[in-house]
């Protein structure tokens, strides 16, 4: 399958250029390209809620899609875009597309308590079903996703780590998946191939470092 429109920044800055531009969680962005006609924001942490990275994605016709409860934290940076919030099992049609929140937490860890109510994101994108993890551990509610294309975490400490992430791509088993979140603040490239390893030999890894 043919991801080459599904780019991963920094973290879980991943960009879908495809009939529109999706942004999720805009982090390092080079320049000031202005092109996100959607921007999903995953949870409130500074790698994920960046202000200035957000200014740089986004432009006069951008919609926010944030998780419920964030409203607030996005007044002063979607300017006058429409600001979505979404909890973990809502949907909604934005922008002639279906998005979908999931659940995005910690089992075990305090950096993202189920509580938060943070979120994933399954878009429904040129005939693609496309997960977009957030910051989460292998969670049972997301063992029966039934995705094309999932983008997970690896890079442990504060999500999944590199077996943790592997165990579930092979539980999910969507036809590709993008290792995000190692190889910057946490994790080295060294994770993502031993993920790719991991992963059954059925499913098509994307390492977005080497």
């Amino acid at each position: 399958m043919d991801v080459s429109h599904i780019s991963v920044n920094a973290q879980s800055s991943i960009r879908i250029q495809g009939s529109l531009t999706l942004r999720f969680d805009p982090f390092r962005i080079e320049g000031e390209p202005h092109d996100a006609d959607v921007i999903l924001i995953t949870h409130s942490h500074y790698d994920h809620l960046s202000g200035e990275d957000i200014a740089r994605v986004a432009h006069d016709g951008s919609v926010f899609v944030v998780p419920r409860g964030m409203e607030g934290e996005l007044a002063g940076l979607a300017g006058t875009c429409p600001v979505h919030a979404l909890a973990p099992g809502e949907a909604a049609d934005l922008a002639g597309m279906r998005i979908e929140a999931v659940p995005a937490y910690n089992l075990a860890k305090s950096f993202h308590p189920r509580e938060n109510g943070w979120a994933g994101y399954v878009v429904d994108v040129d005939g693609l079903r496309v997960y977009v993890a957030g910051d989460t551990d292998d969670v049972p509610e997301n063992r029966s996703l039934e995705v094309d294309v999932a983008l997970i975490p690896i890079g442990g400490t504060y999500t999944m780590d590199v077996r943790e992430a592997a165990a579930f791509a092979n539980a999910i088993a969507p036809a590709v998946v993008i290792p995000t979140h190692y190889g910057s603040i946490v994790g080295s490239p060294e994770d993502g191939r031993l993920f790719a390893e991991l992963v059954d030999d059925a499913i098509q890894v994307e390492l977005p470092l080497g």
